[in-house]
Order: C-alpha cells, then structure tokens, then sequence
C-alpha cells in the first residue's frame, strides 16, 4: 500500500500535523508539542512560514 503525506481530517488549524503524525503513524499531539517547540526555539516566524507552506502543499483528505 502507497503512502501519501496529505493533511488530516484530525485538525487543530489546517491538519498539517495530523497529517504528519497520521503518516509516520504517531500520535498527533507528539508531532504538535515537537512542532511548537520547535517554532518557540527558533523565534516562531521560521516555524509559521513553514506550517504555511505545508498548509499550501499538502492536499485535501481524501472523503
């Protein structure tokens, strides 16, 4: 079976992390902790630019 890294239907903003979490299969609230330690430890602004291009790049959840 193919994987594809889409955001989730388990969102919080967007579902990047959900998705993210979904396709490594771990739990979605580790990736958003290590997501918010990371843009915290990197001033914040690298780490909203990023969740937006994801945001932009990710497809839809497949219905």
């Amino acid at each position: 079976m193919e994987r594809k890294l889409m955001r989730s239907k388990n969102k919080m903003l967007a579902g990047v992390c959900g998705g993210i979490a979904e396709y490594f299969g771990i739990d979605p609230t580790v990736v958003r902790v290590g997501y918010a330690a990371l843009s915290l430890f990197s001033a914040g602004f690298p780490g909203l630019v990023l969740y937006i291009i994801l945001m932009l790049i990710m497809p839809q959840p497949q219905e």
